[in-house]
């Protein structure tokens, strides 16, 4: 594996743009966007619909390609890796949580967990699997299958798949929308850990302020381009910042935000 002990970036974009349709239909997705994501980091990725925030992630991921600029993962450029590479480096050195579990149904949690690993033909370290299912709470749940299982226990599972090869960075898209309150907390904590205790990556998209305040900084998107960053947010910070950017303009009076110890955030 390639040595990554100087590398400070996870991922980089550069001047990214994405454009769907034809020359007279087109709509343009991302704008030229320029970011970073640093090692270790947990960013959260928010804008009003429509603003490229899906697409960003995308990209940044390798699941869709640009249509003009440079993005990097560990300084490996992806625009310049065939599919099969692209493939391998996804399998290896990303993680994916989405809001869909994408879990196997006749699959038991240890199955689902390590799939991924079987499918390239790889074992996991002796104990890593056991290690992870500890984790993320669901060590007693190790032979349930998914229809056995909360909500919140099987995204639970996917982080644990996320996680099980130890990636360099892990793309969450909207991974706490269909959750509960208390459950959806539990999930945010378990990527801010994954990002603090083991030096992961974190880039997640988010239409929450209070899931967003879990992350190091928010992103903004509007129109595809990029209007803003916030380090060290706060639900109340976020919401401020999303309103100016007409997200909640036709949404009513924004909710009370409070902690799990009552207090407001």
């Amino acid at each position: 594996m390639k040595d990554t002990g100087d590398i400070t970036d996870a991922v980089r974009l550069t001047a990214v743009r994405k454009v769907y349709g034809r020359r007279d239909n087109q709509v343009v997705a991302l704008d030229g966007v320029t970011t970073r994501f640093g090692r270790g980091t947990f960013t959260a990725i928010m804008g009003p619909s429509g603003s490229g925030k899906s697409t960003l992630l995308q990209c940044a991921a390798g699941l869709d390609q640009p249509t003009s600029g440079s993005v990097l993962i560990e300084e490996q450029e992806l625009s310049e890796m065939n599919e099969t590479a692209l493939t391998k480096l996804r399998r290896d050195r990303i993680g994916f949580v989405f809001q869909a579990f994408n879990l196997l149904p006749v699959l038991t949690v240890r199955q689902n967990v390590t799939l991924p690993l079987r499918l390239a033909g790889r074992k996991p370290a002796r104990g890593r699997v056991s290690t992870v299912l500890d984790q993320v709470g669901l060590a007693q749940r190790s032979n349930h299958r998914p229809a056995e299982l909360s909500g919140g226990q099987q995204q639970r599972v996917a982080i644990a798949r996320a996680l099980v090869s130890e990636p360099a960075v892990i793309f969450a898209d909207e991974p706490t929308g269909a959750l509960d309150t208390r459950t959806a907390r539990d999930i945010l904590a378990l990527l801010r850990h994954a990002s603090q205790a083991a030096g992961q990556t974190i880039v997640m998209v988010t239409h929450d302020p209070v899931a967003a305040s879990f992350a190091d900084r928010v992103l903004f998107l509007a129109d595809g381009r990029l209007a803003g960053e916030l380090d060290s947010p706060t639900p109340q910070s976020v919401a401020d910042r999303m309103t100016h950017l007409g997200a909640f303009a036709d949404d009513g009076p924004l909710p009370r935000l409070v902690t799990s110890r009552g207090g407001q955030r």
